[in-house]
């Protein structure tokens, strides 16, 4: 069975009440939730981790090398200025997809950057939280699992 890491970043265990606005009302676990039971559906194994410490997020993806076939990640406001993740990214051989929920290229300036994009299969972001499920439909095509989806 296939495996994928879903990693999220700082304040994203805020989800649901942190800036509605900008967020929405689904809580990390509701979206947590939503991947893994569309994984199971492909027959894709679907690991959740959170972390509001950079080294963990460091340690984790080293953890995660040739133990996942694909990881993927919001990295919230580390994508916009740490070379450690950046570094571990660049450091595995398992292909990492970035997600986020809002555009960030349409938010401050600061945002416009992801220092992890450059080392990234790709990126995926603005839409909400369905960015992390487009992710997954991503894997699963790569994958050939919708090939198998299709038959059943």
């Amino acid at each position: 069975m296939a495996k994928v890491l879903v990693m999220h970043g700082p304040n994203l265990n805020l989800l649901g009440t942190r800036e509605p606005e900008i967020y929405g009302h689904t809580t990390l676990a509701d979206i947590n939730e939503m991947l893994v039971r569309r994984g199971n559906a492909a027959g894709v194994e679907v690991d959740c981790y959170q972390s509001n410490h950079e080294g963990a997020l460091v340690d984790r993806l080293q953890a995660a090398n040739h133990n996942y076939d694909y990881i993927i990640f919001n990295a919230a406001a580390y994508t916009h200025y740490s070379v450690a993740i950046r570094d571990a990214i660049a450091a595995i051989e398992v292909p990492v997809i970035e997600v986020h929920i809002s555009n960030i290229h349409q938010r401050e300036a600061f945002r416009h950057t992801s220092m992890l994009a450059p080392v990234c299969l790709g990126q995926i972001c603005g839409l909400g939280v369905e960015s992390y499920l487009a992710a997954l439909e991503a894997v699963i095509y790569k994958l050939g699992l919708h090939k198998k989806e299709q038959t059943r």
